[in-house]
């Protein structure tokens, strides 16, 4: 069973992966930092966790206004590094853990916590500006990782007991999970800083050292404060400490602090804590009984004959190919895919499986591939072939013969008026 060792909670300014970049780790302004991030190294290298779930925010990066969720999960097997405008910072893209992600997700969904999910995402300094100071990185990561972008840029966003309560549903997710992994988890963000406005360049020391201790000792009493209590104290942006509280959350209620610093340079207040888990066995399998939890909703659908439901594990095997069929919504892709198909085929990275099956049209076989119905809709839009003779295809029936088995013969496709 995976088991959980213990928590890491650290700042993710841009600060740390600025001075990383440009070995700055000695200088006198920059050094308290690496002093502060050096039990962690130690710590990280003794214990050698196979996974971090690593909880943070982005910066606008990847996520944008026009479709912002509270709880994103990633459930990729890689992550790259993102460009935050003047160019990716030179590091290699870390592995991420896809069968632990999943899991994670389909727990917390049963938990009734209502996720979205991300593949193909490159991640910011959120993620990426601390880790770099944690870990080599010479070669490759030495942990698989993963993410839980929290958002908390555009309000509403979730209130301070949400994240808890989201931490103790993460601790039954990992806690379930039937592989032997040692699994620590990572909070960043924070602490006291405000970076707009006339208030910009707010800091509280004195509440920062308040919270830290509060996080480690009464992190309940925490879940009891507003948002616009958390602003006042540790300025606007530094609210995002309320993503501490998922780490928290999803360890023992006692917990043993290993290590705990705090340097304010300029603008953010660096805090870096490091809590082992102290948690203790349950007279019953608990852990069998949230994977029954998980397993509740699609108990049975496996008997449905021809039913494949759409899984992130079928999604994420299936992306490129779903990603390709989805960009035939721009008309000039869907142009160059009617006059010079397969060479877009081969510059998409395409595998010879998944060429095979768009030159042939093969509607079935797309679909036990792991292909949306609703991106192969898309693609009979653009070639010219109606749903209904889609819906034929997949019972191996030709359209006369499936026509008669519904109320009306009719023919239909999502075209718009010219192409239909």
């Amino acid at each position: 069973m995976a088991k959980i060792i213990g928590g890491l909670a650290v700042s993710h300014t841009p600060t740390i992966g600025f001075a990383v970049d440009h070995n700055k780790q000695e200088e006198r302004a920059w050094a308290p930092i690496f002093e502060s991030f050096a039990p962690m190294q130690k710590w990280l290298e003794e214990k050698k966790p196979d996974v971090l779930v690593y909880i943070f925010n982005d910066h606008v990066t990847s996520f944008f206004f026009d479709h912002y969720s509270a709880f994103t999960l990633g459930i990729d097997e890689k992550y790259e590094v993102a460009d935050e405008g003047g160019g990716p910072r030179d590091l290699p893209a870390v592995k991420g853990h896809a069968a632990l992600s999943q899991h994670i997700g389909a727990s917390l969904m049963a938990d009734e916590f209502d996720m979205s999910f991300f593949q193909d995402k490159p991640l910011d300094h959120g993620l990426f500006s601390p880790l770099s100071a944690l870990l080599p990185h010479e070669g490759g990561w030495p942990t698989q990782i993963v993410p839980l972008q929290i958002g908390v840029l555009q309000f509403p966003i979730p209130t301070a007991r949400r994240c808890y309560k989201l931490g103790q549903a993460l601790r039954r997710a990992i806690e379930s999970f039937p592989e032997d992994l040692n699994v620590a988890i990572v909070a960043t963000g924070g602490v006291s800083h405000q970076v707009h406005g006339e208030r910009c360049g707010f800091n509280n020391p004195d509440w920062d050292e308040q919270f830290v201790d509060m996080i480690v000792n009464d992190p309940e009493r925490l879940t009891e404060m507003t948002l616009a209590e958390f602003a006042t104290l540790g300025g606007m942006e530094g609210a995002e400490v309320i993503m501490w509280l998922v780490m928290r959350g999803a360890l023992s209620a006692n917990v043993k602090k290993m290590h705990q610093a705090y340097y304010l340079p300029s603008m953010t207040g660096i805090a870096t804590l490091i809590l082992e888990n102290q948690s203790r066995e349950a007279p019953y399998d608990v852990q069998q009984r949230q994977r029954d939890k998980i397993a509740q909703q699609l108990a049975g659908v496996e008997k449905l004959p021809g039913t494949y439901p759409f899984t992130q594990a079928r999604s994420l095997k299936a992306l490129g190919i779903n990603r390709f069929l989805h960009r035939l919504i721009q008309p000039a892709w869907r142009e160059r895919f009617l006059t010079d198909q397969q060479a877009m085929l081969a510059e998409n990275k395409l595998t010879d499986e998944e060429q095979k099956l768009l030159r042939e049209l093969d509607w079935r076989g797309m679909i036990h591939y792991g292909v949306s119905f609703f991106l192969l809709e898309k693609l009979g839009a653009v070639v010219g072939v109606s749903n209904l003779h889609i819906y034929s295809s997949m019972r191996g029936e030709t359209l006369e013969e499936f026509q008669k088995t519904r109320n009306q013969q009719v023919l239909y496709s999502v075209a718009g008026k010219a192409k239909a």
